[in-house]
């Protein structure tokens, strides 16, 4: 099949559950294309010469490329160049932010068309290729003996773990978690990202000679210079999980909780785990009336989340207006359709109740002030213009922080950015001690999975310039202080 059909060739996504029976359950609420449609929608693609979604995209996917293939019914060859430079595929086709990415910056949606569903095709390609067997364990042309230990089993992880291993590396990954995946596994939850996709890719590495240590947390299991002796690099990618919290009166109330906590618990509680906050009903929103404060992808979680605990009612509280959310529209759509309502232009003032339980958020109504000169509008209060909403419980989704790593770490000469986040060298992923990589949100600050992806395969490529270039290097270039020293440089 040709391509250039979107003239003739409608956009179609891919059928979704229809929301009253979705928030019965947490499987995945969109279906993979079937092969037809794959091809059908796969020939929309303009085939630009300037391919802005490829620039749109952090991992630079070659996605025309693979567009022209799936239409040209050649899926193994589009799976095999998608793989080329994702080692997520199927991962970041179900929850990359595409209309702020790939398919926001497709020429046809910026020039008055319907943009290409180019992560419904990446996400049917990756799904396609595991079912056919086209995805194998990893078999290095060449074994070396050097060792990585990677601290994290997040996406910066796995992806750092895959490139690492297919040029010959012994790769350990550790995670203070029982389950390998990070925030793929406890963080997103399951009717975005079904787990078994995130399963098969960790089995894959397993079963490709990486090795899992997990319940361990490093500073206190295993001290960070055992590991440093015991491998020739590490990367640190362990994103972030310090939960920025609320502080307004009342704050401190049983009843209000981070999203992280409530999120973790959650995917637990799906996977048959016996967790006592659930059980007896601090986690769990049946019943409640729930109110959500944050705009980000993180709060949508929370809250369709909630829908599907069996929540009273579901209320989004954010300080700007829907225009101005950093979370993905989609997701406030699906929300939106699963009956939670959005209280725009609205602040949290205090909360309502005692220590022990909550019974309300009262809020002050916010609007936007004139654009600055970067065209950003602040927020100010409308004095006088307040409201109180009911709540049981209450759910902070305001973001993360990094914690404090040369401390959990007992690293001192692990530098930090005024941000907290581990520093490295510029256009780089080595940090300030010698053999010691960084990569994903505790470099960057809280991000998206792509970034994380992104950033841990480009650290692996780092990691094999360092181990593959260290014999030149200078003897007295050993110890930390000259390192740093040179590299500032």
């Amino acid at each position: 099949m040709d391509t250039n059909r979107f003239v003739i060739e409608v956009k179609k996504t891919p059928s979704k559950t229809d929301a009253k029976t979705r928030i019965e359950n947490f499987n995945e609420i969109y279906a993979d294309f079937k092969p037809t449609q794959a091809s059908h929608q796969a020939s929309r693609c303009a085939q630009c010469g300037v391919p802005f979604c490829q620039h749109g995209c952090p991992l630079s996917n070659n996605i025309p490329d693979w567009l022209r293939l799936t239409a040209e019914g050649r899926p193994q060859e589009a799976w095999e160049l998608s793989s080329a430079t994702s080692t997520l595929p199927e991962i970041c086709g179900r929850i990359c932010p595409q209309d702020r990415l790939c398919e926001g910056s497709c020429v046809l949606e910026q020039s008055g068309w319907q943009n290409v569903t180019i992560g419904s095709v990446e996400r049917y390609l990756g799904d396609m290729a595991f079912e056919n067997g086209w995805i194998e364990p990893i078999v290095p042309e060449t074994e070396r003996s050097q060792s990585i230990a990677i601290i994290g089993a997040g996406p910066a992880g796995i992806a750092a773990a895959d490139r690492l291993r297919t040029l010959g590396y012994k790769v350990t990954i550790y995670d203070r978690y029982d389950r390998a995946g990070g925030l793929l596994v406890y963080g997103i939850p399951s009717f975005k990202l079904e787990k078994h996709v995130v399963a098969r890719r960790t089995d894959r590495l397993a079963q490709s000679g990486v090795e899992y240590v997990m319940n361990c947390d490093i500073g206190t299991d295993i001290s960070f210079e055992e590991l440093r002796e015991k491998h020739d690099a590490i990367l640190v990618a362990t994103g972030v999980y310090k939960a920025r919290r609320l502080s307004v009166p009342g704050c401190g109330s049983k009843g209000v909780v981070a999203a992280l906590d409530y999120l973790i618990t959650s995917n637990k509680v799906g996977f048959g785990d016996q967790i006592e906050d659930f059980a007896n009903g601090r986690l769990d929103a049946n019943g409640k009336h729930v109110v959500v404060i944050g705009g980000g992808d993180t709060a949508m979680d929370c809250v369709r989340t909630a829908t599907r605990q069996g929540a009273k009612s579901v209320t989004c509280v954010y300080r700007r207006d829907r225009a101005n959310m950093p979370g993905s529209d989609r997701e406030v759509a699906n929300a939106e359709e699963e009956g939670v309502r959005f209280e725009w232009l609205s602040a949290p003032k205090a909360v309502l109740g005692d220590a022990e339980t909550v019974e309300g958020l009262k809020i002050q109504r916010m609007r936007l002030t004139t654009p600055d000169a970067q065209g950003r509008q602040g927020i100010e209060d409308i004095h006088g213009n307040e409201a109180d909403l009911p709540a049981d419980l209450i759910i902070e989704a305001l973001g993360f922080e990094p914690e404090n790593m040369p401390l959990m770490f007992n690293e001192p000469k692990l530098e930090v950015t005024r941000w907290g986040t581990l520093k490295t060298m510029a256009g780089e992923f080595a940090t300030t001690v010698k053999g010691v990589f960084a990569a994903g949100d505790i470099v960057r600050g809280a991000s998206l999975v792509v970034w994380a992806v992104r950033e841990g395969q480009d650290a692996a490529a780092d990691i094999h310039h360092y181990l593959q270039t260290e014999l030149l290097v200078p003897a007295n270039a050993n110890d930390d202080a000259s390192y740093a020293l040179g590299a500032a440089e």
